[in-house]
């Protein structure tokens, strides 16, 4: 497993060290080079780092060479060089077989994201994205062989649910989560709270996440203190409330179920990934989201509405349907639930076992 890895705290580490546990529970070994060199190989499943000083078990091809398939994460910004290029030298000099994961496929990318993940496409032994827009976008925009691409949902963290309705609080509970940062669109969701004048009772709105780190080294709590700031100026500042603690799984698992419906306004339109939405809809709750990419797909069948980018109004009229409406909320909820065990760590692992099988046995075959 190439990639980032906790402690570095970002989606893709998240995802490494959550699929590595599922192909371990599935009865694989796993081994990991982390991108990151400036941090220990203090994890057991950690044997070197991609880039900097070799680790004690070798340089991280050489780790990589010793294993039977390589997969590889593809962020933009987690690899160095320029749009993350030198990972093609990496996966170019690779022995084994390669995965290639590719979280984000702009819809019009620059000159040099373009060229570094078709590259990496066309050394690759295989392509995973998450959705099916995704697929769509490497071949036709990318031109990437159709036999290459192949589709795996992104895993849910929290744990599949029975029907729980949330605790009653007397108020119903909105509520976002993850990694704060400029593109989540939380400013429309506190605009949208204007829009629900008359409601009774008037819901509360939680955000809970840090700021992203690389965003905080940036620009510091400036986008949080911008949220809080619009709050206060609109009024709607009684009914909103930020939240950074950090929540381990058990934690995160309660916080998302004790919502009444989950919000994800964001405003990014090349969004083909997001592992919020994914646990959203694993721990059965109605979700109100914008129309990225993976959204419109994974909510088609019922289990959220869909409302444009940066429209306060529309995401209001929304809202108030699933908080007004029990019976929607609750088909809402179940269509969630009906989705929640393709989305486990377990399914989507074994079908990333029965992929690296296919391409170690069709390596062995070529090899002999």
């Amino acid at each position: 497993m190439v990639g980032t890895f906790p402690p570095t705290a970002c989606g893709i580490a998240t995802f490494s060290a959550a699929l590595s546990a599922g192909l371990i529970a599935v009865g694989h070994s796993v081994d990991v080079v982390r991108v990151n060199p400036h941090e220990g190989l203090d994890d057991p499943l950690v044997l070197a780092s991609l880039t900097g000083p070799p680790g004690p078990w070798g340089s991280g091809i050489e780790v990589l060479d010793r294993t039977d398939v390589a997969i590889v994460q593809h962020e933009y910004g987690i690899y160095p060089g320029s749009d993350g290029d030198e990972i093609l030298d990496v996966v170019e000099r690779l022995q084994v077989p390669t995965v290639i994961v590719a979280h984000t496929v702009r819809q019009t990318p620059t000159d040099g994201q373009r060229r570094v993940l078709t590259e990496l496409c066309a050394v690759a032994s295989a392509v995973v994205v998450m959705t099916r827009s995704g697929r769509e976008r490497l071949i036709d925009g990318y031109g990437v062989d159709p036999c290459k691409v192949h589709v795996i949902a992104h895993g849910a963290a929290t744990p599949h649910v029975t029907a729980r309705p949330p605790a009653g609080r007397g108020r119903p509970r909105l509520l976002t989560w993850g990694l704060l940062g400029p593109g989540k669109g939380i400013e429309w969701a506190i605009d949208a709270l204007l829009e629900l004048g008359g409601m009774h009772p008037f819901p509360e709105y939680l955000v809970a996440g840090a700021t992203h780190p690389k965003v905080k080294e940036r620009s510091g709590e400036e986008y949080r203190n911008m949220l809080i700031t619009r709050a206060w100026a609109t009024g709607v500042s009684p009914h909103v409330s930020f939240d950074d603690t950090y929540r381990d799984l058990p934690a995160l698992t309660e916080l998302i179920t004790s919502a009444d419906l989950v919000v994800l306004p964001y405003d990014s339109e090349e969004q083909v990934t997001s592992g919020v939405l994914v646990d959203a809809v694993a721990a059965g709750r109605p979700v109100v989201s914008t129309a990225f990419p993976h959204a419109t797909e994974l909510l088609a069948s019922g289990a959220g509405i869909v409302v444009p980018q940066r429209d306060p109004v529309a995401l209001a009229s929304a809202i108030r349907s699933v908080l007004t409406d029990p019976g929607l909320a609750a088909d809402m909820a179940a269509e969630a639930r009906r989705l929640a065990p393709d989305l486990s760590w377990g399914a989507v692992a074994g079908q990333y076992a029965e992929l690296a099988q296919r391409l170690s046995a069709d390596d062995r075959a070529s090899t002999r």
